[in-house]
């Protein structure tokens, strides 16, 4: 099985176990990016009248926590939903900031001609 395959499997049985708490690492890491939509939606549904955990470098998956806590080498720096920390400016909204921007990157082909 991929990584993505792998992932989907898990995530499948945590919520068959039915468990009040889940916790959620990396959850969407190795998941193409119409699948992790996908399974956002189908954990947001999940979800309802549990606790979840999650920790996540893809940012826009936790925007709709309702508090996260950022840590920088081991240290709590900021905490709060995701509109009150970008409007804070501090780190969740510099490193929020550049994965949206890296979102909107394109690779361009460059051709010369041979002589």
């Amino acid at each position: 099985m991929s990584g993505g395959e792998r992932q989907r499997l898990s995530i499948a049985r945590a919520f068959l176990k039915d468990a009040p708490i889940i916790l959620l690492d990396e959850s969407t890491a190795s998941i193409d990016p119409e699948n992790e939509t996908k399974i956002q939606e189908a954990i947001g549904k999940l979800i309802q009248n549990k606790t979840v955990l999650i920790i996540a470098h893809k940012l826009r998956s936790i925007v709709e926590c309702d508090k996260i806590v950022v840590l920088q080498e081991g240290r709590l720096v900021e905490t709060g939903t995701h509109d009150k920390l970008m409007e804070q400016l501090g780190l969740y909204h510099k490193l929020y900031s550049l994965q949206n921007e890296s979102l909107e990157w394109t690779v361009t082909t460059v051709t010369t001609q041979s002589e």
